[in-house]
């Protein structure tokens, strides 16, 4: 009992008394670390690579750039430090402390107290230079370190935060996001070439496919989503799209991601010219507010005066014309155009450019497109002679179409006269059949 006791006053004596204990450094990305204000004073761990270096006398200054953002954080360090192997394009693991900066360029540096090369970069045969803006040609023969220019870093860094704006805008506005599949076997309304997936092995058997039926990279998730509104009324997916189009245009691309929606219980046009506008002002907004420099960086080499369109954009509400309306004014221009515009006709690129310049580069939506033209399950607007559907295509400055959507026609007779019309076969009956349960679901592109 008396042992006990003296092990239990001996346990408290030792649990009161405070063991010194080294506090780990903080670990910091370098954007965290330059908007840091509750960890001035603290010691943190930044890790990164070199982009430039500068020693004194008695002071080492380095530049340490972690791909988090655009401006880099200045490293201030001993001159004992000095070392060969800190060069340009070396990645290092700087320890320290953080303090405010007495220089105007930034608003903290790092004191180090410890730097360790992570790995060693020979600058002289490294492919990238200190201060010498590479152009584009040239990054193409080193597509591994490309990524570390700040013209492609910007981008791949707005591309980042678009991306997370669009999932952002879909989540709170109530969609469920599907992915659907890659692989498919159908050809979605024939919306371009197909590129045909086979195994790799020499040794094939004939006429024999590997999913017993011919397998395409998708053209579009549309079919996939049609079924998921049916159940969850709001969907989208945002994912990769193939286009076996041998053209070497920037519009006609062999991969790129695609956004698609498609919602149930729609009535009208305006319903989704509403989601098409929010989500184009949120993303952009976005954009423009976390990445600041990264935009700035572009807007002066890159696009210049983009910035400037975007925010013009971003103050005015969209305007609303007619395709009728959109012939009249092509036709009244006194630009000369390549495709002369003319009611019943689709709009090429040229006209859609300069119908956004018509309305003050203000975003255009384009409504209520010729029956021709549309494909057959866009619901019929029953309008007389002229005959159209309830179409709708955004058109921004600069690029021309960026978005594009319809109402489903729900009417069972206007859909069998239709298919019978187009002459499609008895397998797309069963479409028929099932978009009676859909209303007006309705896809963005």
């Amino acid at each position: 009992m008396f042992g006990a006791r003296c092990l239990v006053r001996a346990l408290r004596s030792c649990s009161s008394t405070p063991c010194p204990r080294h506090k780990p450094s903080c670990r910091l990305s370098v954007r965290d670390a330059l908007g840091a204000q509750n960890t001035i004073g603290e010691h943190v761990k930044v890790q990164g690579w070199i982009r430039s270096v500068r020693s004194q006398k008695e002071v080492l200054f380095l530049h340490i750039n972690d791909g988090s953002s655009l401006e880099s954080l200045q490293v201030v360090a001993d001159s004992s430090f000095d070392s060969r192997e800190l060069a340009f394009g070396s990645s290092v693991e700087v320890q320290g402390q953080l303090v405010k900066s007495p220089s105007k360029k930034q608003n903290v540096e790092l004191k180090a107290e410890k730097i360790e090369v992570v790995g060693n970069c020979d600058a002289k045969a490294f492919p990238l230079k200190y201060k010498e803006r590479h152009p584009l040609e040239y990054l193409r023969q080193y597509p591994h370190l490309r990524c570390r220019t700040n013209a492609l870093a910007s981008i791949l860094r707005v591309r980042s935060e678009a991306t997370a704006a669009i999932h952002s805008f879909f989540k709170d506005s109530g969609f469920v996001h599907i992915h659907t599949p890659v692989i498919t076997s159908n050809d979605c309304e024939g919306a371009g070439e197909l590129f045909q997936v086979e195994p790799s092995s020499k040794i094939k058997v004939p006429e024999e496919n590997f999913f017993n039926v011919p397998a395409f990279l998708t053209v579009s998730g549309q079919l996939h989503l049609e079924v998921m509104s049916g159940a969850f009324t709001q969907v989208f997916t945002f994912g990769p799209t193939f286009r076996a189009e041998n053209s070497q245009s920037r519009r006609h691309l062999a991969e790129f991601y695609m956004v698609e929606a498609e919602i149930s219980f729609v009535e009208s046009l305006q319903d989704l010219m509403q989601v098409m506008e929010g989500l184009f002002k949120t993303a952009t907004m976005m954009v423009l507010s976390n990445c600041p420099e990264d935009v700035e960086l572009c807007h002066k080499f890159i696009a210049p005066g983009q910035k400037d369109r975007l925010e013009h954009m971003l103050k005015n509400n969209f305007l609303i014309i007619s395709y009728t309306e959109a012939i009249e004014i092509l036709k009244q221009a006194s630009q000369n155009f390549t495709f002369t515009p003319k009611w019943g006709v689709d709009l090429h690129t040229e006209h859609e450019k300069y119908l956004v310049k018509h309305c003050d580069n203000i975003p255009v939506f384009v409504i209520n497109y010729p029956l021709a033209l549309k494909p057959f399950y866009m619901r019929d607007n029953e309008d007389g002679p002229q005959h159209t559907v309830a179409a709708v295509d955004l058109l921004v400055p600069g690029v021309g179409e960026l978005f594009g959507g319809s109402l489903r026609e729900e009417r069972y007779h206007f859909l069998e006269q239709r298919l019978a019309r187009s002459g499609l076969t008895e397998a797309y009956q069963w479409l028929v059949c099932w978009n009676l349960n859909l209303n007006h679901g309705c896809p963005i592109f």
